[in-house]
């Protein structure tokens, strides 16, 4: 299982969320943790060379460090925000 850590700005995304979407985004990373190369998540590579994980109208966009076993979750907002 990969490891997550949130930027500051992600985690300050998750906590001004209602309870119902904090339990959605959860569910999303951990379901990202148990395996980040599942096909049956909606993941997409960016031009960027980042990883963005679709959940709902909101986009959680990550960076995959296989070597560390470590998911760098850098922006979470919803999708007219997160690629500002």
């Amino acid at each position: 299982m990969y490891e997550i850590l949130l930027s500051k700005g992600a985690e300050k995304f998750v906590r001004k969320q209602d309870v119902p979407t904090k339990k959605r985004i959860k569910k999303a990373l951990l379901d990202l943790a148990e395996d980040p190369h599942n096909n049956i998540l909606d993941t997409k590579k960016l031009s960027t060379g980042d990883m963005r994980l679709r959940v709902g109208k909101f986009r959680v966009i990550y960076e995959l460090d296989n070597e560390n076993i470590i998911i760098h979750v850098l922006d979470i907002g919803s999708r007219g925000q997160v690629y500002k």
